[in-house]
């Protein structure tokens, strides 16, 4: 035991290699790397060698080489080291893969949260049609970032694909062609056929968030009021988005809900 001894003690050598004092205990404790002096005060140290020795503990470790083949290689005493590092290294391209993918994932998510829709401005318009205006969605953004309702639409539009957008929009625009039929037809807000085109409505909007009939209400005096979706839906026919309106009204009257008191929740 000698005080002019170099090495660190093991507070020091685990902040130097990022790993814990109770990780290099264990590893003296199972003869994998210990410290090989001591001071005269009896603290134990690791000199250079010893570091040498747990720095390459510690990459083999972090790159999911087991400890007993981690003696094995270190002590010459694997016959098979180099199959053993090729499957570690097998392992490790595929934990990096994975991260790829997570981060590309994550990426989708960004986007999302912060524009909407994460497709890029023409594949939005071939989706959505020639008439879709990118800017709107991210225009939505800024008015409804903050909602629990855009958190929700963001979760589900960063995992979807263009073509399970264009499922989306066909579904909608499906709705959209019925609710006109029956509007050409004649059929009165607040009859079966119209209140099960309410519901088919709500169902198929529900796949941007989940839409309850209180903010279905919300929603069709939208349609009726704001002269974009009013454009939108008397572009489809003339006067739709007023008989929409009523049938919503009606089908939310049937339910015990005042369309008058709604409120967007």
């Amino acid at each position: 035991m000698r005080d002019d001894v170099d090495g660190l003690t093991v507070g020091q050598a685990a902040a130097q290699l990022g790993v814990t004092v109770r990780t290099l205990h264990h590893w003296d404790a199972i003869g994998l790397a210990s410290p090989s002096e001591r001071t005269s005060a009896g603290y134990r140290l690791y000199t250079a060698p010893d570091l040498d020795r747990l720095r390459r503990v510690a990459i083999y470790r972090e790159i999911g080489v087991a400890l007993e083949d981690i003696r094995a290689i270190l002590d010459g005493a694997s016959p098979e080291a180099a199959g053993t590092l090729r499957a570690a290294r097998a392992q490790l391209e595929e934990r990096i893969a994975r991260l790829s993918r997570l981060g590309s994932g994550l990426e989708r998510m960004i986007v999302a949260h912060e524009r909407g829709v994460p497709l890029a401005d023409e594949v939005q318009r071939e989706v959505f049609g020639s008439g879709w205006d990118p800017e709107q969605a991210r225009g939505a953004r800024e008015a409804y970032g903050g909602t629990r309702q855009w958190r929700q639409f963001a979760e589900a539009a960063a995992d979807r694909t263009a073509e399970e957008w264009r499922e989306v929009a066909d579904r909608v625009a499906g709705v959209e062609r019925s609710l006109a039929d029956a509007m050409d037809r004649g059929v009165a807000p607040g009859s079966a056929e119209a209140d099960d085109l309410v519901e088919r409505h709500r169902e198929a909007f529900s796949a941007y968030f989940p839409l309850s009939r209180q903010m279905q209400v919300c929603l069709a005096r939208r349609y009726e009021s704001d002269p974009g979706f009013a454009a939108h839906y008397d572009g489809i026919r003339v006067g739709l988005a007023a008989w929409f309106r009523r049938a919503v009204d009606e089908s939310a009257r049937a339910r015990g809900i005042d369309p008058e008191t709604a409120v967007w929740e």
